[in-house]
């Protein structure tokens, strides 16, 4: 099985030009976006570019514009298309919504929580049929709970709800939202290091100069390999008997974790 993208970079479904390049950027997964990137006006161009560009042999996710919006109807007409790997759904509340993209033919679904209501109904989106992972619409999120510059404080929780849902779910570990930080290298760090310890396994990229921080700083570092192949090695040998390793106890969680850092790391 693929190890689940840890870098997700949307590029405008207005700008079929950037297509390519957004391919080209090295990043887990391209995000054609068809709402929020495109205006008004450009809604039937845009989904009219990306049909002709759509192909099999580079599948791509798709986001569409919201269930409650005029042009949901046809972005529908979208889904089915062997192109499409997933479909994104905007403004995810209801699984009413999710199901009928599904009917349309979508293969996957990333509900994106972007509201209260959503975050609510998170682990009923997490459950339903076809969902493959959640994502974090962070920023409209903020702005749905009237929330000013928030940082890692204010959006703890809700962050750690969307990973609590989507492991009862079973789903692969949820994507977190934007950073805004393009030319801000250390910002950005220290967005992806949050968001990897509390337990996402992927980030919403803006731009391609963000996907290299994102794709490495997801992956298991260097040291982190080291550790959980000593603990591997010790387990192995120890034959089931009480180890340390660096100094400490060593139990089944522990032995866990490392074999799921080698096996991460075997797909970096």
């Amino acid at each position: 099985m693929s190890r689940p993208a840890r870098s997700l970079l949307f590029v405008p479904g207005s700008r079929p030009d950037r297509f390519d390049k957004a391919l080209a950027a090295g990043a887990g997964a391209v995000v054609v976006d068809l709402e929020d990137a495109v205006p008004p006006a450009d809604k039937d161009r845009a989904r009219a570019a990306l049909r002709d560009w759509l192909a099999p042999q580079r599948p791509v996710i798709v986001r569409i514009n919201g269930a409650d919006t005029a042009w949901f109807p046809d972005d529908l007409a979208l889904c089915a298309h062997p192109g499409v790997a997933a479909v994104m759904l905007p403004k995810a509340e209801r699984a009413a919504d999710l199901a009928e993209v599904r009917t349309a033919g979508a293969r996957a679904l990333l509900p994106l929580v972007e509201s209260a209501t959503g975050l609510a109904a998170a682990r009923a989106l997490a459950r339903e049929p076809g969902v493959q992972r959640l994502a974090f619409g962070s920023i409209d999120f903020q702005v749905d709970l009237g929330m000013r510059d928030a940082l890692e404080d204010e959006l703890l929780h809700f962050r750690s709800e969307l990973v609590l849902a989507s492991r009862l779910a079973g789903l692969q570990a949820p994507v977190d939202g934007v950073s805004t930080a393009i030319d801000d290298a250390e910002r950005l760090s220290e967005d992806v290091l949050r968001a990897r310890r509390l337990g996402f396994g992927g980030k919403l990229c803006i731009h391609p100069r963000q996907v290299e921080a994102v794709e490495r700083l997801f992956a298991p570092s260097p040291a982190e390999r080291a550790w959980a192949q000593r603990v591997l090695d010790a387990a192995a040998a120890a034959g089931g008997a009480a180890i340390a390793v660096d100094g400490k106890m060593v139990d089944k969680p522990v032995i866990l974790r490392a074999q799921a850092i080698v096996d991460e790391g075997g797909g970096a």
